[in-house]
C-alpha cells in the first residue's frame, strides 16, 4: 500500500485507490497511515475522532469504522479470490491488523510520502552541512516536489492529526528556506526573486524569507528594492505585533545600507560568518 499525506490524503494498492469518503473513518485511517507499521492505541483513535466526549457506544462504533476501512481495502484488492488480496493469507486483515490495545497498518513494503520527504530532507541537510550547495538544492527540491497542498488537506483533522499536519507543514517551510539558502549560495538570485516575492507577500511576518529576498535583490543590483522590503517588513511587524525586526534583519539592513563587501557572493561562498549564516 502506498500512502500520500502531503496534500490530499490518498491510499492505493498497486495503483488502485482505497475509496473511503465518510469523515470519521477517514480520520481513523489517516492516523493509522501516518503511523504505519506502529500500533495506534484505541485511546488515541478515540481521542482523534471524539476528543474528550466519546459516545457510550465508542468501542462498537470504532470497530465499525475499522470494518469500513477493511472493506475499502478489500475492495481495492478485489478480494473475490482472484485479486491481489488473494496473495495475502488474511487479505485486508493482513493490512489493517488488530493488535492488543489497538490497530496497526501494515503497508507491506509500500511507500509513505512523508517518510520519503523526511529521507530526502535529511540528505539535503547533510549536503548543506558539507557545503555541497548543488546537492542540497537537488535533495530539497525533490523533497518539496512531493507536496500537493497542505498536509492532509481533505481530512477533517482532530487534535492528534492537527498536530501532525502542523508539524509536516512547518517542516515543509523549513526545507523550503534551506533550499532557497542553497540556491542563494549557487548564485541563482534572478531566478529566486519572483518566488521569494510571492512568499514574502503570503507570509508578511516571516522575517527569514524577507531576509532572503533582500539579499537576492541586493545581489542583482536592486539595492533600493531590498531596502523597500525591509521597510515593508518593519511596518507589518510594528502594525501586527508591536515589534521591530530581529537583530538578524537589522544587521542585514545595515549591511545593505553600507553596501558591505560581506554581501557579495564570492565572499559568501568562502565565508560562514554570522551575517551570511543568517542572511543566506
Amino acid at each position: 500500500m502506498d500512502i500520500s499525506v502531503l496534500g490530499p490524503f490518498r491510499a492505493t494498492l498497486s495503483g488502485v485507490p482505497v475509496h473511503l469518503t465518510a469523515v470519521k473513518p477517514r480520520k481513523v485511517f489517516a492516523l493509522l497511515a501516518l503511523q504505519a507499521g506502529q500500533v495506534v492505541s484505541v485511546a488515541s483513535l478515540v481521542e482523534e475522532v471524539w476528543g474528550e466526549s466519546p459516545p457510550r457506544s465508542v468501542q462498537t462504533t470504532l470497530q465499525t469504522y475499522i470494518l469500513q476501512i477493511r472493506n475499502a481495502i478489500a475492495a481495492a484488492f478485489g478480494e473475490d479470490g482472484a485479486g491481489e488480496g488473494a496473495c495475502l493469507p488474511n487479505g485486508a486483515k493482513s493490512v489493517l491488523v488488530t493488535e492488543p490495545g489497538g490497530y496497526r497498518l501494515d503497508v507491506h513494503g509500500g511507500l509513505l510520502d512523508a517518510h520519503e520527504f523526511d529521507a530526502l530532507s535529511s540528505a539535503g541537510h547533510r549536503a548543506l552541512d558539507r557545503g555541497d550547495w548543488a546537492g542540497a538544492s537537488s535533495y530539497f527540491g525533490r523533497a518539496l516536489s512531493l507536496w500537493h497542498g497542505r498536509a492532509l488537506a481533505d481530512v477533517q483533522c482532530g487534535p492528534l492529526l492537527e498536530v501532525e499536519a502542523t508539524r509536516l507543514d512547518e517542516s515543509r517551510m523549513s526545507v523550503l528556506q534551506r533550499r532557497i539558502e542553497a540556491d542563494l549560495r549557487l548564485g541563482r538570485h534572478h531566478e529566486l526573486i519572483g518566488e521569494l516575492s510571492g512568499l514574502a507577500a503570503r507570509h508578511p511576518l516571516h522575517e527569514a524569507m524577507h531576509e532572503q529576498l533582500m539579499l537576492a535583490l541586493y545581489r542583482v543590483g536592486r539595492r533600493s528594492d531590498a531596502l523597500a522590503v525591509y521597510r515593508q517588513l518593519r511596518h507589518c511587524l510594528n502594525q501586527s505585533l508591536g515589534l521591530d525586526p530581529s537583530p538578524s534583519v537589522e544587521h542585514l539592513h545595515r549591511a545593505v545600507l553600507d553596501s558591505s563587501p560581506q554581501l557579495e557572493l564570492d565572499t559568501a561562498a568562502r565565508s560562514a560568518g554570522p551575517l551570511l549564516a543568517r542572511a543566506n
